[in-house]
């Protein structure tokens, strides 16, 4: 169960201001669960939502195909494969709803689909003081197919431009998720310089293109640059020989 706050939200509507100057503040609800995970042998679940503040708030929910670009970006297309109800909901004070999320669609035996259900926050229907938060969120639906395989790739470590550039290919069958992606440079075996890069899902069949600035400072020294992007059930390494060091040419 994941509770939303402000830190979340995705919108901000001035709404008004109190006597004390605009004041910022956002309901709070759950989602229950966070992620949903769609087999062929059931094809449905419920998506339970719970109002923790004390006042009535609403929703309207809608759903997209989940595809990346190879930059990591999210790209969302309309679709009538996954359909729920209902669509629009409102909660009073401590209330809790559900919502049957199904799929409308064959399931794909060889790779996993994916979409992204939205619940909306919608303003409220009286006009409150100060600043009003509103929270949309994405919740990932994954059809799974019948065989699941999660495994990925390192390829293409090189250095361009005064960059260390890499890919992480999925070449499994589901989405992969990995928990860090580090970059390492080493001068002999002495530790030169760590970093740390951000990560994201990788869907199945999808890649992800990495690309990092090597630093200046003690870059002539640098003789080897490793990779190591490690996941929940393992990991992936590489490593990049750089004997005229890592400077940007």
């Amino acid at each position: 169960m994941l509770r939303f706050l402000a830190a979340v939200a995705t919108a901000t509507v001035v709404l008004g201001s109190g006597p004390g100057g605009p004041l910022a503040r956002a309901a709070t609800f759950t989602v229950d669960p966070t992620q949903i995970f769609l087999f062929n042998r059931t094809g449905s679940v419920l998506l339970t939502l719970h109002n923790e503040s004390t006042e009535t708030l609403s929703f309207q929910l809608s759903v997209f195909a989940w595809a990346q670009s190879n930059s990591g970006e999210m790209q969302l297309q309309p679709t009538q494969d996954i359909v729920f109800y209902p669509p629009l909901l409102t909660l009073k004070p401590s209330e809790t709803r559900r919502v049957r999320v199904a799929t409308a669609t064959n399931f794909d035996p060889a790779r996993e689909k994916t979409y992204r259900l939205f619940v909306e926050e919608l303003p409220p229907t009286e006009t409150p003081k100060g600043v009003r938060v509103l929270t949309k969120m994405g919740i990932p639906i994954f059809m799974r197919p019948a065989k699941e395989v999660a495994t990925a790739s390192l390829t293409d470590v090189r250095q361009q431009d005064g960059m260390l550039k890499f890919t992480l290919a999925n070449v499994g069958t589901v989405h992969v998720v990995p928990r860090s992606v580090k970059v390492h440079g080493f001068a002999g075996s002495a530790a030169a310089f760590e970093k740390d890069l951000d990560s994201w899902y990788v869907l199945a069949g999808g890649r992800r293109d990495f690309e990092m600035a090597l630093p200046k400072s003690g870059c002539a020294k640098v003789t080897s640059i490793a990779v190591d992007v490690e996941f929940e059930s393992g990991q992936v390494q590489e490593q990049l020989l750089t004997p005229s060091g890592a400077c940007p040419r």
